[in-house]
């Protein structure tokens, strides 16, 4: 059975993680800011998921089965967060159908239901999250 509310909670872990001021304002986090590389935006936030005692994994490998034989084909989910909540992360100049189907794709191929698309390039992080669902049994 689908656990809502679970999620729901890890999800706003997530989002109260992601750095308030893209860490950019924050002594915590020289090197963050505007323009970071995706994958520091990924550290800090794996930092700070940690440190609110949250289970993770970064950069899990995800293959694909394929004719019954599992074939890793470069596949990697930037965060898996408690194993339900697939979170991908970028710092493009907007948010593409193509990064949506990335996220689809990660969340049909993991399993999991629900997912957080997260670009750190906007001036406001709060407009660079969507949360996408795959096939909820609700």
């Amino acid at each position: 059975m689908y656990e809502k509310s679970r999620e729901t909670a890890i999800e706003r872990e997530v989002e109260q993680g992601d750095g308030v001021d893209h860490w950019g304002g924050d002594s915590r986090a020289s090197g963050t800011g505007a323009g970071a590389a995706e994958s520091a935006y990924e550290a800090c936030l794996a930092y700070e998921l940690a440190e609110r005692g949250l289970a993770m994994e970064r950069q899990r490998a995800l293959p694909v089965i394929y004719r019954g034989a599992r074939v890793d084909c470069g596949y990697r989910i930037d965060l898996l967060v408690e194993g339900s909540v697939v979170v991908e992360l970028k710092t493009v100049d907007r948010l593409e159908p193509i990064h949506e189907a990335q996220l689809l794709s990660y969340l049909k191929h993991s399993g999991c239901k629900v997912g957080l698309l997260i670009n750190f390039n906007v001036r406001l992080l709060k407009d660079g999250i969507r949360r996408m669902v795959n096939d909820l049994d609700e």
